[in-house]
């Protein structure tokens, strides 16, 4: 396993990291991602530390606690090999403290994290999303208390936009407090959004990337095929899929480009979508999924390779979309505003 150093910290993860939205499936959503339960649970975990996969990635709103519990079971023994990442901000309760990122709520959501999780620290805690009730200025200076006080390592945000992100970096840099050192955010070659704004400002304040939903709720898993109906099992079927509007013509594109790479290689659309993401700028690690022990093995298979630059720009062509403004108006002259390289 490849690891590497999380943004402008210290720590080193690995290239990939499990997510276990799918433990638990407390509602009819995250049923769509999956529904695991203790004993498979362990089963996935010692298969992804014998893989050198040791950093676990959660959410204190999936199935509302009950993905926390499960791995904090299942990681019962092993919690001194093993880092663990999980969020905060989203509704966990119906009265007024019970969303968002004040220093109230994020206490609150800490500890009980903490409890579920069976754990006296965080690893990697995340903002889940951007709350704009609250002045940046309070998070910052409670998740910075949260390190303080050793129950926190590491912080990090998710889902945030640009100037979200900026503001957050320069309150933490006018105050002296710690600063997000990771931004976990949706990217895959279906959806590359991510490249116009995010990525750039990831570059230049050294915020590593940890990517979401890397196959894009399964279209980028081999199963989706043009002309062949949607898989009933997928997760866009079963009510579980993110983003907008699947453009199926320009996704039928990409697996076209796939199949093609896929013939050359020998390795899988899966495998070969996800290492073309570990072969982008700032990207640190990829937070995969599994339902079923065979799931993981498959996409643990993803590294210790790499594809040539001719293949990644095939995949590059295939995928290009063009750019909402101002980014279209930026491309027109890159010695003012530098694309990301990506060979």
């Amino acid at each position: 396993m490849e690891y590497r150093q999380l943004g402008a910290s210290g720590l080193q993860v690995p290239v990939l990291s499990f997510g276990t939205a799918t433990f638990g499936g407390g509602n009819q959503f995250f049923k769509a991602w999956g529904n695991t339960q203790l004993d498979e649970a362990k089963k996935l975990v010692n298969l992804c530390i014998d893989a050198g996969v040791n950093l676990f990635d959660t959410a204190n709103v999936y199935s509302r606690g009950v993905s926390e519990e499960i791995l904090g079971k299942a990681l019962e023994g092993l919690r001194d090999k093993v880092l663990i990442s999980t969020k905060a901000t989203f509704k966990m309760g119906d009265g007024p403290n019970d969303y968002g990122s004040s220093r109230e709520h994020l206490i609150k959501s800490c500890e009980d994290s903490l409890r579920r999780l069976q754990t006296d620290h965080i690893d990697i805690y995340h903002m889940h999303g951007f709350d704009a009730n609250t002045p940046v200025e309070e998070t910052l200076r409670t998740l910075d208390d949260l390190i303080a006080s050793g129950k926190v390592r590491y912080i990090a945000c998710s889902n945030f936009s640009g100037w979200h992100l900026m503001k957050s970096l320069s309150a933490s840099e006018r105050y002296g407090w710690a600063k997000y050192v990771g931004h976990q955010a949706y990217y895959s070659l279906l959806d590359r959004e991510f490249e116009w704004e995010l990525m750039p400002l990831g570059i230049d304040q050294k915020v590593g990337t940890i990517v979401w939903s890397p196959l894009s709720s399964s279209r980028l898993s081999g199963k989706y095929r043009r002309g062949a109906p949607i898989p009933e099992d997928s997760r866009i079927s079963q009510g579980g899929a993110h983003g907008p509007a699947t453009n199926f013509e320009r996704l039928y594109n990409i697996v076209d480009a796939l199949d093609e790479v896929a013939e050359e290689t020998g390795k899988s659309v899966a495998q070969i979508s996800l290492n073309w993401l570990l072969q982008r700028p700032t990207v640190a690690n990829l937070v995969i999924g599994a339902r079923n022990e065979e799931q993981l093995k498959q996409n643990l298979e993803a590294v210790g390779w790499n594809l040539t630059t001719d293949q990644v720009k095939k995949l590059d062509a295939a995928s290009d979309a063009d750019p909402i403004y101002p980014y279209w108006h930026q491309r027109q002259d890159t010695k003012l505003i530098p694309l990301p390289k990506f060979y």
